[in-house]
This record gives C-alpha cells, sequence and structure tokens, in this order.
C-alpha cells in the first residue's frame, strides 16, 4: 500500500467518523432527559471537533508528503544530471518509506483506539441502563416503604455525585489516551 492509498483510506475513515458524528447528532436531540441530552450532546462535539482535528492533520500530512517528494524528484533530476545515479535519492525514498511504515501504524493504532473506545461506550451503556432500573425498583419499593423526602434527596445527591466522578473518569481517560496520541506522533 503506497502513501497516496494509505491517505485515501484514512480520508475514508474520517469520513466516515463524520457521518457516524452526523447521525449521532440527530440522535442526541431525540433523549428525553435534559440531563443525558446534554450530556450526549457534549460526547457528540468532542468526537465531531476530534474528527475535523484528524481530517486536518491529514492534510497538513498529505501536503508536506507531497512537497518532499517534489522536492525528492527535483534533487534526483538535479543529481542525476550533475553525476547519474545517486545514493541520496535513494537515502530519500527509504526516509519516504520509513514515514509510510510510521503512518501505517499510526492508523493502526486509531483503529484499535476507536474500538476500545466504542466498547468501552457501549458497556457504559449497558451499566447505565442497568443501574437505571436498579434505581427506579429502589425507589419503588422506598416509596412502598414510606421513606421521608429527606432520605430520597440524599440518594439522589449521592447520585449526582457519582455520576460527576463517572464524567472526570470518563475525561481524564479522553486526556490520556489524548497525550498518548500526541506523545506518539
Amino acid at each position: 500500500m503506497d502513501s497516496p492509498e494509505l491517505s485515501l483510506s484514512i480520508k475514508r475513515d474520517i469520513a466516515q467518523i463524520q457521518a457516524h458524528c452526523v447521525e449521532m447528532d440527530r440522535l442526541w436531540r431525540s433523549i428525553a432527559s435534559k440531563p443525558q441530552r446534554d450530556l450526549w450532546k457534549r460526547k457528540v462535539e468532542l468526537v465531531a471537533e476530534e474528527g475535523d482535528s484528524l481530517k486536518e492533520s491529514l492534510d497538513k500530512y498529505v501536503q508536506r508528503n507531497q512537497k518532499k517528494m517534489t522536492e525528492a524528484k527535483e534533487r534526483a533530476e538535479l543529481f542525476g544530471r550533475a553525476k547519474g545515479d545517486s545514493a541520496l535519492v535513494l537515502r530519500i525514498f527509504d526516509d519516504e518509506a520509513q514515514a509510510l511504515q510510521s503512518a501505517r501504524n499510526s492508523s493502526m493504532m486509531l483503529d484499535e483506539a476507536y474500538s476500545t473506545g466504542v466498547a468501552i461506550l457501549s458497556k457504559y451503556a449497558d451499566q447505565r441502563d442497568r443501574l437505571k432500573r436498579a434505581q427506579r425498583k429502589a425507589l419503588d419499593v422506598l416509596n412502598t416503604v414510606g421513606l421521608s423526602n429527606s432520605v430520597l434527596k440524599l440518594i439522589e445527591r449521592r447520585h449526582r455525585v457519582d455520576k460527576w466522578v463517572a464524567y472526570t473518569g470518563m475525561a481524564v481517560t479522553l486526556i490520556v489516551v489524548y497525550a498518548f496520541w500526541r506523545w506518539t506522533h
């Protein structure tokens, strides 16, 4: 796979991510609960921004790569005229091959990170649904037992604190993944 094919493959992946963002943007609007709707809106916006950032980075890489290839061809022509075959041209093409291999490795790492993120989000959604069902059952039982409103408010406050702890954990995870990604690039 040469560089244009890899770039085209990555562009298709980014376009697919952006299409998913559009679909998720449409879906978060249909969520009935305002806190959940706001949460998913923020998540969708973050993914869309990340997709735009990836597209911009790819465009910069392609432009830089084309410039390097043009310069390498010009050098090859100049050295070819000056003294025939040149080892420098071969070294430039070897450097380009190494850059291409690095781009392939990065693409594979991004695919792995994306699939891991999708799996984590689906597990969180399953856990959220299960916890909501349990909360509803517990509230029904508590209402039938006749516990006071102050106990119910205390439980709701605890739930809010737990939710912020979960959001903070998600944010820290995103920051770590982003930092890792920046560190590898």
